[in-house]
């Protein structure tokens, strides 16, 4: 998850990836060896914070898509631009709630050749124990599924943060789009990364995940710890 040895030579601590499209529609494995405090399993979130803070932007005043609809509603232009824009809305049942609400129902890494990985959502956001192994030197991509409900949410990205043994060694940023609430769900798939090989690159690392929107508010929080081993972790049969 953000992690590719394809990355040119010094891209690996502290690169930013960011990839996007404008309105998207688009287990088991090994015990960690050593107990590390969560300052050295995650590092600082000051990094991180500033980076948040100094990208946000001094934004307009916000609508609920109630009142969004209800603009300029004799524009018959303008109405059905937004009716294109907002796709499958029920326009009779839209909420008239500010704040969007982002729902992640599943997340999985996908493998050529091999089944779905899928990854349990811990409603605190912090896995226990290993979250997934990964072959080294292996193809595969994320893909997760979203549900938005209640307003358009603007700008909605996926961070990734990848440490080992308390030094940051990546860092991921996908811009994601921009959704209208609907019914049914949202898939997207991350670009295909390759996990790094060879016997400096084995071993666990620990990692946070974020959804996060244009002004920064956070969906979800993943804190967790996989491994690179030479072969996938055995699966059940």
């Amino acid at each position: 998850m953000g992690f590719d040895e394809n990355k040119e030579e010094g891209e690996t601590s502290g690169t930013e990836n960011v990839k996007g499209n404008q309105e998207g529609n688009n287990g088991g494995g090994h015990d960690i060896g050593r107990q590390m405090s969560e300052t050295s399993l995650y590092g600082t979130d000051q990094e991180e914070e500033e980076d948040e803070q100094g990208n946000k932007l001094a934004l307009g005043p916000q609508y609920t898509l109630k009142e969004q609809l209800e603009k300029d509603k004799d524009d018959e232009s303008l109405r059905r631009w937004k009716e294109q824009l907002l796709g499958s809305v029920d326009f009779d049942n839209v909420g008239e709630t500010l704040e969007p609400e982002v729902k992640i129902l599943q997340l999985s890494i996908i493998s050529p050749g091999r089944s779905d990985i899928v990854l349990p959502i811990p409603e605190d956001g912090k896995p226990g124990g290993l979250w997934f192994t990964l072959k080294e030197g292996s193809r595969y991509n994320l893909k997760f599924s979203f549900q938005v409900n209640n307003n358009i949410v603007s700008g909605l990205k996926y961070t990734n943060t990848v440490w080992k043994t308390g030094l940051k060694v990546d860092s991921t940023k996908e811009m994601i789009g921009t959704f209208s609430p609907q019914p049914e769900a949202y898939t997207h798939v991350m670009p295909e990364e390759t996990t790094p090989s060879g016997m400096f690159a084995r071993g666990s690392y620990s990692a946070r995940s974020k959804f996060l929107d244009d002004d920064n508010k956070c969906y979800l929080e993943i804190n967790y710890t996989f491994d690179i081993r030479k072969e996938w972790a055995a699966t059940a049969t």
